[in-house]
């Protein structure tokens, strides 16, 4: 029986307002996975999995039931290949309707190259921010997988390097030839060493004021493959070492309170291979601490 003092997460982002300050949209592809990977289901997975969290953080003083949310549903994308996909992606995302804030459920990582490449013709004046195990900058010999969203949108979308900051790097999870590719680049690298010694509000205050400085409009990818593989079996590249879950979720937050953060993602969870809901828990934490930091502009 619900109780109507304890209102339930997946009840208000089913609430249907219009105008609202932040949308929701469902990005389930999977077809560019490296590993393969049903993260196409997780979209569903993780909406169903919000009726176990309310829309107030005790800790912050956050209510999320005085954000006004529209959830535009599913993109039809899930049999589109990697090749097609991309077009398909950015298309629908100039569509949207305006709004302050739009987060993405994905999805597999090679969501983010078009969703980036959709934020403006010129990406001189994007920033973005990554939280991820990985610095996604493999070769494009194979083709737009998830493992390439960042070298993708340098070389063939013209983001300067200088304006991707990626946060959370994992030890044993990367290659000295990526890492130069990154360095070259000039590409902002924290790797989760870092994280612990300066604080992950120092790094990601410090990553934002860099980036605004610069430009416009920031878009912020969250990999959950960026946390410690106990916190996200379900990811296919989680491994050990990773961040935790307070640490991430604190990052998003303030990522999602700055106001030209206009975008975010979060990608990488295989609804099928998940135990218990584990992983697709940990998702709906730091989704909804996006929500959270925004109700804080």
């Amino acid at each position: 029986m619900l109780d109507p003092g304890w209102p339930r997460a997946d009840v208000w982002l089913a609430q249907d307002r219009p105008d609202p300050d932040l949308l929701v949209v469902g990005v389930p592809s999977s077809k560019a996975s490296l590993t393969t990977s049903r993260a196409d289901l997780t979209p569903f997975a993780l909406r169903d999995r919000l009726a176990r969290f309310s829309t107030f953080h005790s800790e912050w003083g956050a209510n999320l039931a005085e954000v006004t949310v529209g959830d535009v549903g599913n993109w039809p994308i899930s049999e589109l290949d990697m090749h097609t996909m991309p077009g398909a992606v950015t298309e629908l995302a100039t569509e949207l309707p305006e709004a302050s804030l739009t987060l993405y459920i994905g999805g597999d990582n090679a969501i983010t190259r078009p969703l980036v490449a959709g934020m403006a013709e010129d990406l001189s004046s994007v920033g973005v921010i990554t939280f991820d195990a990985h610095h996604d900058v493999r070769s494009l010999v194979n083709g737009p997988t998830n493992g390439t969203p960042i070298r993708g949108l340098i070389e063939e979308h013209g983001l300067p390097g200088a304006n991707v900051a990626q946060i959370g790097i994992h030890s044993f999870a990367n290659s000295a030839e990526y890492r130069a590719y990154c360095d070259e680049a000039g590409v902002s690298v924290v790797t989760v060493e870092h994280v612990e010694q300066d604080g992950i509000r120092s790094v990601v205050d410090g990553a934002l004021s860099t980036l605004s400085e610069r430009c416009e409009s920031i878009y912020v990818d969250v990999d959950l493959d960026v946390l410690d593989r106990i916190f996200a079996p379900a990811c296919p590249g989680a491994s050990p070492g990773g961040l935790t879950i307070r640490q991430l979720a604190e990052g998003v937050r303030r990522c999602a309170r700055h106001p030209k953060v206009r975008a975010m993602d979060f990608v990488e969870v295989d609804a099928e291979a998940d135990v218990d809901g584990l992983t697709l828990d940990s998702m709906a934490h730091v989704f909804l601490s996006a929500v959270a930091g925004y109700s804080e502009r």
